[in-house]
């Protein structure tokens, strides 16, 4: 028995379509990382390139549970000394909404090459509309536990 390695340029290319604001912010974000990477389909190979594109729409009405909306913090660190800046997730929704899907999703992929590769498929919009109709994306409906 041998195992197969499936080269990324054999597999095709999938899209898919998120409404954020039907999801709380951790499990998209995990749901979003594992399409990204590709451990949703069984010809996952962890050193290819061969998850899907991925387009939220709607991604400044995500939901957070508890009191995450008034408690939760960014930290932020420019390099140098006292630079460190602190956003509340309040004050970072309401300036970029948007960015903190795409940093939770940004911690759950590698720290490498191939990571910054996948968040490149990340397609993140803050309004109802987006300009990839022309890839038809399946709209995701539900989110695997």
């Amino acid at each position: 028995m041998s195992t197969t390695h499936v080269r990324a340029a054999t597999q095709g290319e999938r899209w898919l379509l998120y409404d954020a604001s039907q999801f709380t912010l951790g499990q998209l974000a995990a749901q979003i990382a594992m399409n990204l990477m590709g451990k949703d389909v069984p010809t996952y190979t962890a050193s290819e390139l061969g998850g899907a594109f991925v387009i939220v729409i709607n991604a400044g009405q995500v939901k957070t549970t508890g009191k995450k909306a008034e408690q939760k913090s960014y930290d932020f660190y420019s390099g140098y000394p006292g630079g460190l800046k602190t956003v509340s997730y309040a004050d970072l929704n309401r300036r970029r909404p948007g960015d903190a899907l795409r940093l939770a999703v940004k911690r759950m992929l590698p720290k490498t090459t191939l990571g910054r590769d996948m968040r490149r498929r990340l397609k993140v919009y803050t309004g109802s509309s987006h300009p990839h109709t022309a890839q038809q994306p399946v709209k995701v409906e539900k989110i695997r536990s």
